[in-house]
């Protein structure tokens, strides 16, 4: 028996297994919206989606957080005919009707109406528990931003008006708990959060609840908005998702997605500015645009074509996807590690040098004693 197999063999941990054969490393399945760009956030590919895991949408009100949440939550469930959709719910400002927009099944919906982080942590707890690694469960927390803790509750029951100072660490030990159910059962759990502005001369958005949200969570969008607007008329919003932290997409790489008052989220927002970027789409005059294959300099398009009629073409980024490596830039654009792994070959050719030196056995004396020198100048 080797030694792996013994320690194997003698570990007290059931799921404990050589790491080739671990059931926590294998292939994690991932549930694609219709969305190619939202893919890109959470994968970074078009082809990838939502993979099991704490993910934090946070951002200021009205900034479209549940959307994406139920967004992928949809997507989940359609890929998973039999899943089941656990909301805790402490906003109460979703209608049915904004569940069915997203093709969400409301038969497969179970609601839990939450009032303190400490009775979310003990439900949840629970629901974890019971939930076997065959079970197909998506959860969504709407939202932690809005959660009070027991103490703060019990505060103004009792009439105190005092700081809280047990909130952060209630909601650190809520995502300390949760955290490894997730990846062990493969659970996806999205968790709307809010933030707030650094009080200094150059402020930033940081995520509400303490540190124990950026410690626990696999990935982490803070979401930034701007109006779009025809004229002085408000058409809808351009949302930024700006990624945090992620254990797929590179940080602080921006995501542009448009959502329009009439047709809700253009689901092929986005791609525009990555295909200029990288040679797909071309200017030859001004307002005006072509398709090109960037590695042969072939034009693609028929004809030249407006913004307006290429944003949400699907038929344009079809053709787009087909006859070019578009999706393999984006990969390249966007995923940890795409180039070829996290070492350099630089990295590589000073480890040997490191690895010479080490294996040299010769006895190192110091500097000379005559004339102090390393090495001797004697001479």
């Amino acid at each position: 028996m080797s030694l792996l197999d013994r320690l194997v063999k003698n570990s007290t941990i059931k799921m404990t297994a050589p790491l080739l054969d671990s059931t926590v490393y294998g292939k994690k399945d991932m549930a694609p919206t219709p969305v190619p760009m939202i893919n890109v956030a959470l994968s970074g590919r078009i082809d990838g989606g939502l993979s099991p895991g704490l993910l934090i949408l946070a951002g200021p009100s009205k900034h479209f957080k549940s959307a994406f949440a139920l967004l992928m939550a949809g997507a989940y469930m359609k890929r998973n005919p039999d899943a089941v959709l656990l909301f805790y719910d402490a906003e109460f400002g979703t209608p049915q009707a904004y569940f069915e927009s997203f093709g969400i099944d409301m038969n497969r919906v179970a609601h839990t109406p939450i009032t303190d982080v400490e009775e979310l942590k003990f439900d949840i707890t629970k629901q974890l528990g019971e939930i076997k690694k065959a079970d197909k469960v998506i959860i969504v927390i709407d939202s932690i931003g809005n959660l009070a803790s027991k103490k703060e509750v019990q505060d103004a029951v009792d009439g105190k008006s005092v700081g809280d100072m047990s909130r952060a660490k209630a909601i650190k030990s809520l995502f300390r708990i949760v955290t490894p159910y997730l990846n062990l059962k493969d659970i996806p759990l999205i968790a709307v959060n809010h933030t707030y502005k650094t009080q200094e001369m150059y402020s930033k958005d940081v995520v509400s609840g303490g540190t124990g949200i950026y410690y626990s969570a696999d990935a982490i969008w803070i979401i930034g908005r701007q109006q779009d607007k025809v004229g002085t008329e408000i058409q809808g919003y351009h949302f930024i998702i700006n990624i945090e932290k992620s254990r797929h997409v590179k940080e602080k790489t921006k995501i542009p997605i448009s959502v329009s008052w009439e047709g809700g989220i253009m689901k092929y927002s986005g791609l525009m500015d990555v295909a200029e970027k990288g040679g797909y789409l071309r200017k030859p005059k001004v307002g005006w645009y072509e398709a090109m294959d960037p590695s042969t300099g072939e034009v693609l398009s028929e004809k030249l074509m407006r913004a307006k009629e290429i944003n949400d073409n699907g038929d344009f980024w079809l053709n787009m996807f087909e006859k070019t490596d578009f999706s393999k830039y984006i990969k390249a654009e966007y995923t940890i590690g795409a180039s070829g792994g996290i070492m350099r070959s630089d990295d590589e050719k000073i480890t040997e040098v490191i690895d010479d030196l080490l294996d040299d056995d010769s006895e190192y004396n110091g500097p000379c004693e005559d004339c102090s020198m390393e090495p001797c100048e004697c001479n």
